[in-house]
């Protein structure tokens, strides 16, 4: 397991950094950063950990991390097979407003755009209807560079300030902070839930990967991650189905259920309105209707 801080190799000519990755699945490791993270998924699908918060996404999509904030883009489990043909492609943004930048952001002219990056410490997600916009101010920043570069970046932040819908991927403002050791333990736990959401997985297997008695284990989690144990289960499962279920690949909802690590509907549906506020049906219903829209 990598340590969770990470550093990203900065040009020394260069103030933002992007970077295009064509791969077989994303970088399976919950991490963090002293950069923003601006990303822009051209292809791929799976689960956003974003601090303690999960969020399914899919191709086209776009989302704000913020600087420090531990995540990781999980790629769906069919990417990891071993005749898997899938691949990601995604561009991927990095800057640091207290780095090279720092001077440049205190310059009164950019006030506004300070502010805003300052008020999304705990990312978003861009709405759907922004996308090809976004996407288009992002792909002339790569093909650009020096001062036009620069002035393209700037032109990207004042559209992205402009819009008053952002999605928060997280409801706290502030990041939590993990010694090098205690974000290794959380990234592997995290890894080792996500791998294994549709099978049985009991507490004492969890404490087991951490190397920790179930008690010690229950304290530690809840303290690092603000979730117990089968909550934060839960929520990956029923992440998982909401992907299934939208996708619209399955037979039915029971078997939704059940490949999502659920041994009964009954248990499964009260968990899912528990974690969404609506029945299975309901929410399929409600997603469709808002595409169509």
């Amino acid at each position: 397991m990598k340590v969770l801080q990470f550093t990203i190799p900065v040009p020394l000519d260069k103030s933002i950094i992007v970077q295009k990755d064509v791969l077989p699945f994303f970088y399976p490791h919950l991490h963090r950063h002293q950069e923003i993270q601006l990303t822009w998924i051209q292809k791929g699908d799976g689960t956003l950990v974003a601090d303690n918060n999960m969020h399914a996404f899919r191709s086209n999509e776009i989302y704000w991390l913020g600087a420090n904030q531990p995540h990781i883009f999980k790629s769906e489990p069919s990417y990891f097979m071993p005749k898997s043909k899938k691949k990601i492609v995604a561009w991927m943004f990095f800057f640091n407003p207290n780095g090279q930048l720092s001077a440049f952001f205190n310059l009164p002219e950019l006030k506004l755009l300070k502010n805003f990056v300052q008020q999304h410490q705990s990312g978003f997600k861009l709405p759907p209807q922004h996308v090809t916009e976004v996407s288009n101010k992002m792909l002339r920043i790569a093909q650009s560079a020096g001062a036009d570069q620069l002035m393209h970046f700037v032109e990207l932040l004042k559209l992205l300030s402009s819009y008053q819908e952002l999605l928060p991927l997280s409801a706290s403002n502030k990041t939590p902070m993990f010694s090098e050791y205690e974000g290794i333990r959380i990234g592997n736990i995290y890894n080792y839930i996500m791998q294994q959401y549709d099978r049985p997985i009991t507490l004492e297997d969890a404490a087991k990967q951490a190397h920790m008695t179930p008690q010690a284990f229950c304290r530690f989690f809840k303290k690092h991650t603000l979730h117990t144990f089968v909550s934060f289960l839960n929520e990956v499962r029923i992440n998982e189905a909401c992907r299934k279920l939208t996708d619209g690949a399955y037979d039915n909802i029971a078997t939704v259920a059940y490949t999502c690590g659920f041994n009964s509907i009954t248990n499964f549906n009260r968990v899912f309105k528990g974690i969404t506020g609506q029945s299975p049906s309901e929410y399929v219903n409600s997603y469709f209707q808002n595409v169509e829209h």
